[in-house]
């Protein structure tokens, strides 16, 4: 199915990147450079998804929802804005619009969040993969991963605050999000705060905003993220990195559910769900005094833990399958599957970088691949490398291993007499007494 894309962007150059990223998803593009244009062209054609900018010359991108709520109801609207339109974004949100988009717009996470507003009550499953390998975007049919989906079913009908934990990679996020989108909030704001990238001096007027005049540069009342997320979900992401003294501000808020905006006198009462994650070892933070324990006790309300893709590889063909397939479909490519020393390879690989690295590595190989199956060649070096040192690794463990029985054997033989087991080994006494010390044989320290 080829599913049809109308942008709305009055920057020709946005409009050209978004629209080429789309076509090579595969989707039939059309584009308008304003609100109006685009309107005229919803009264003859039907479209699976609007993707629009919100500021627009006439009519803005909210003014643009209504309408396609008029014409096309059943059709999910994407708005675009910069950092100083969030609010009104958000807003746009509560009218129908499914999300927004941050400008300048990261391309991977517009495609994902695209294949999210595409699925048809919340349920899109992808071709070729049983529903129960699969949940909203996250795969895996190994015994961890169908136990996170489990409690992804069982807690996504709660209110309960969730913390996710897991190596960076994992897709900490992308459960957060399957848990919002199969709630009864799912129809509400999803908010991701990144605990990394929002400097703490600013962090908390991020959180609860702040009224006119609280500081100098405050002309106007601006709403926190936490307020915008107001009858749905906000996702902490590495919560572990949050500042101390936000933590105490936070915890307050969790237990009280109301806060005041920075400079304001009047209590603001919000009805959201918190979700967390971490890469941390968060109890370890807690014990060094890092993290807020009575804070982390009020998030662990419920655990889910992301295994890392080491201990989960029998989901990597899965895996690899899924990142081909779409990458092949990205690039224009008719790649068909990989070599089996390819996929020994994958399998024996550590992925220090999780999910993330496999889909990175795989998009290189579509990319540098010449033939209709992924060879060797394709691959980076350093899978070779390291797989190659494990390898050999295990190979000196056993010749060692030997090693160690016949000396052990020789001398139990001579009763422990050094000499007469050098003799029987063929070697000098000097030798066999350096091949005791490393092997752990000398006396005393054999036991």
């Amino acid at each position: 199915m080829k599913y049809k894309a109308l942008i709305v962007d009055d920057e020709i150059n946005s409009l050209k990147v978004v629209s080429a990223t789309l076509k090579k998803e595969g989707f039939e593009v059309e584009t308008s450079l304003t609100a109006e244009d685009a309107i005229e062209k919803l009264k003859t054609t039907s479209y699976d998804i609007v993707v629009s900018d919100y500021k627009l010359p006439g009519m803005n991108g909210e003014e643009l929802l209504e309408k396609v709520k008029v014409h096309s109801p059943n059709t999910p609207v994407i708005l675009m804005t910069a950092y100083g339109t969030i609010e009104k974004a958000v807003n746009a949100m509560k009218k129908g619009a499914f999300t927004y988009l941050t400008k300048p717009v990261n391309l991977n996470v517009m495609v994902s969040v695209i294949g999210d507003a595409l699925r048809d009550n919340k349920a899109f499953f992808r071709e070729g993969f049983p529903e129960s390998y699969q949940f909203l975007n996250i795969i895996g049919k190994s015994k961890p991963m169908q136990e996170v989906f489990t409690m992804i079913q069982r807690v996504s009908k709660t209110d309960a605050n969730v913390l996710i934990l897991g190596e960076s990679g994992t897709g900490k996020e992308l459960v957060a999000r399957a848990i919002h989108y199969t709630s009864l909030r799912a129809d509400n704001p999803f908010i991701p705060i990144d605990c990394t990238t929002i400097p703490s001096e600013l962090m908390e007027s991020e959180l609860f905003g702040y009224d006119k005049g609280a500081f100098t540069c405050a002309y106007e009342n601006k709403i926190g993220l936490i307020e915008m997320a107001n009858g749905g979900t906000i996702f902490f992401d590495e919560i572990g990195d949050l500042d101390f003294t936000l933590q105490k501000k936070l915890l307050r808020f969790l237990q009280e559910k109301e806060f005041y905006r920075l400079g304001g006198k009047k209590k603001i009462q919000v009805d959201v769900r918190v979700l967390a994650a971490t890469n941390r070892d968060i109890e370890e933070a807690v014990h060094k005094g890092d993290f807020r324990a009575d804070l982390y006790y009020r998030l662990n309300v419920i655990t889910i833990h992301m295994p890392a893709l080491r201990e989960r590889k029998e989901d990597i063909p899965l895996l690899a399958t899924h990142f081909l397939e779409t990458f092949s479909k990205k690039n224009k490519k008719d790649i068909r599957g990989f070599d089996q020393t390819v996929l020994d390879l994958l399998i024996n690989y550590d992925w220090p970088g999780n999910v993330r690295e496999l889909e990175n590595i795989i998009e290189r190989a579509v990319i540098l691949c010449p033939y209709d199956t992924i060879t060797v060649e394709c691959l980076p070096r350093k899978l070779m490398i390291e797989t190659e040192a494990e390898k050999r690794d295990e190979e000196e463990f056993n010749l060692l291993e030997i090693e160690r029985r016949v000396i052990l054997k020789a001398l139990e033989k001579t009763a422990w007499n050094q000499s007469r087991a050098a003799n029987l080994l063929g070697i000098t006494r000097k030798q066999l007494r350096t091949k005791m010390k490393n092997l752990g044989l000398l006396p005393g320290k054999n036991g």
